[in-house]
């Protein structure tokens, strides 16, 4: 009862700040990213899982998705000797799977950009210098009202961007950034 009661006194307050809520189109942006979130996880592990096995059989391969695909496969004919038929099967399946895996990715990475290419809000995100189509998608489906933020370090501080800060006695202090706040869009925009 106390607390519907201080909901109440809140709402009747002129100071008061709402969250917007989002839409069916935000909703589904928002799935997509998602999605991709998860396949790009599955990609991460699946690459690691396969360097880790291959580095047992002392086959040792890169770092990195890109340096990792275009090094597997060679790698996996040239030291053939090193491998049993059972194992040298394995690991193709992996990279099948490997492949199909970024198949996903890439349908996902297609559905993106054209939502970012047809959406009047996203194309003009996409005119800022280091924003692009997964990013700019992102932002469409997290901030639903831009005009909830004073300014853009209202925005920054909503990402988790700003320094923290740790003042006392007027002798301000600013600490690392705060990381607070929705911690997917921050990968995109603090980079």
């Amino acid at each position: 009862m106390r607390d519907a009661e201080a909901i109440a006194e809140a709402v009747t307050r002129p100071s008061m700040r709402f969250v917007s809520i989002k839409t069916v189109e935000q909703q589904d942006v928002q799935a997509l990213h998602r999605v991709r979130e998860r396949l790009m996880g599955a990609r991460t592990g699946l690459i690691n899982e396969m360097r880790g096995l291959l580095a047992e059989y002392g086959i040792v391969l890169p770092k990195g998705a890109e340096a990792f695909r275009k090094a597997v496969v060679g790698k996996l004919e040239s030291e053939q000797d090193k491998l049993t038929s059972l194992s040298q099967e394995m690991f193709h399946r992996l990279f099948e799977e490997l492949v199909k895996v970024e198949a996903e990715v890439a349908y996902y990475d297609e559905k993106l950009l054209s939502l970012a290419t047809t959406h009047p809000d996203c194309q003009r995100l996409l005119t800022i210098p280091g924003i692009g189509p997964i990013t700019a998608t992102a932002l469409i489906a997290a901030v639903g009202e831009v005009s909830v933020f004073k300014n853009g370090r209202h925005f920054s501080a909503w990402l988790g961007l700003v320094p923290k800060q740790h003042s006392t006695g007027g002798q301000t202090r600013l600490l690392g950034i705060s990381k607070r706040g929705d911690s997917y869009l921050r990968t995109y925009v603090g980079t």
